[in-house]
């Protein structure tokens, strides 16, 4: 059987335009991704993590914006070899390095001024029907998981005054994750990004996924016959 080739994949969003190869099983930049990076603000010489960097495009995209240091990290070795080379391609491996491991693990002992917190958070249930990820699995049952477990390491890694940029959905459970952000962060959580994006019709005929709904963990918009989520960035910034 032949190998599957890298797919090139071409970043318009923010510090764009420029070229990524995204490896077999390495998860490809969303639309997200984009909404992330477009209300991200790096300060030149700025520390910058990474959680969750797939190929590396959003670390990229804050070592193109002035920051001094980005280190990505990610759980798949894929996905860091990825990153590691589409930063070499790009002229940045002098800026950007990505580190394999859970989470933050890889940065202990790393102080950032700006967490990038796109970890995956979406239900495995939701991942099941709509491909997203390569693997087809996504964060775990109700899409907090992740997010929850980063959250409650970030303080360790953030300078006073650090902030976090973190991502939530209507189509996880976004209570449980900004209660776990509210514990750390308490009131300095401004919302800076809202986009609404429809969902595949397969979600809507999925058992497990209307099984979410019913229990109330997810809060999904009926727009004529498709269903539709809610994507939030909040700015959360660490007391100094």
């Amino acid at each position: 059987m032949a190998m599957e080739a890298a797919r090139e994949y071409v970043w318009r969003g923010p510090a764009g335009p420029f070229e990524l190869l995204v490896d077999p099983g390495v998860f490809v930049p969303s639309s997200t991704s984009k909404v992330l990076a477009e209300a991200l603000r790096v300060s030149p010489g700025e520390t910058v993590v990474d959680a969750g960097c797939g190929c590396g495009v959003l670390s990229l995209v804050a070592a193109k914006l002035g920051a001094g240091k980005v280190i990505g990290t990610d759980f798949s070795e894929a996905a860091v070899k990825c990153a590691t080379a589409n930063a070499e391609r790009l002229g940045l491996s002098g800026i950007a390095e990505f580190r394999a491991g859970d989470l933050l693990t890889p940065v202990d002992g790393v102080l950032a001024d700006v967490l990038i917190a796109d970890v995956s958070g979406i239900p495995d249930a939701v991942a099941e029907v709509t491909g997203w990820f390569p693997d087809g699995k996504g964060g775990g049952r109700t899409g907090a998981e992740l997010p929850v477990g980063m959250l409650a390491q970030a303080a360790a890694h953030l300078k006073p005054g650090g902030r976090v940029y973190l991502p939530t959905g209507t189509i996880q459970d976004d209570a449980a994750i900004l209660a776990a952000a509210h514990e750390v962060f308490g009131a300095a959580m401004e919302p800076v990004a809202k986009k609404e994006f429809p969902l595949p019709d397969a979600v809507a005929t999925s058992e497990k996924v209307a099984e979410l709904i019913d229990e109330g963990t997810l809060h999904l918009a009926q727009r004529g016959s498709r269903l539709s989520w809610e994507l939030t960035i909040w700015c959360c910034t660490l007391d100094q």
